[in-house]
């Protein structure tokens, strides 16, 4: 199941692609099923905290009509920043699965762990599922836009 959520996502980074905007896409998934998807849209809205993660979030709490995401699972398909991660915490989510680190940003293993701060008042599980797709969308995105 995870590689198939992941697949959506990536649908999305792709979108986000096409947009001209860093390819990272999500999907917010409860009981199974896709409830939000987003992509990043920062250049499009002019907002720097327009991540894939937060619009999906956001979305997936006005369908629900609560804040509290306990029995979601989001999968991205970038490591969510520090912003990012932070929210999934404050959305109460249940779990992260993302297919690609981000070394220079990332909030959940590669730069920091705030996941597994245990002085947090809500754990998020996060699941690192290494998919060669989510990575080379990204290397394809930066090379392009190299000189």
């Amino acid at each position: 199941m995870r590689e198939a959520f992941l697949k959506e996502a990536l649908k999305e980074a792709e979108r986000a692609y096409s947009l001209g905007e860093v390819p990272v896409g999500c999907v917010v998934v409860r009981e199974g099923e896709v409830i939000s998807r987003a992509h990043n849209l920062t250049e499009s809205l002019k907002d720097a905290s327009a991540h894939a993660e937060l619009l999906a979030l956001r979305e997936a709490s006005q369908k629900l009509g609560d804040w509290r995401l306990t029995e979601c699972s989001v999968y991205v398909t970038l490591e969510p920043c520090i912003m990012c991660a932070y929210a999934l915490v404050l959305f109460r989510v249940r779990e992260v699965v993302f297919g690609a680190v981000d070394e220079k940003h990332g909030g959940v293993m590669s730069l920091y762990n705030l996941l597994d701060d245990d002085r947090l008042n809500h754990r998020v599980r996060w699941v690192y599922e290494p998919d060669e797709g989510c990575a080379k969308l990204l290397r394809d995105f930066f090379k392009s836009r190299r000189w």
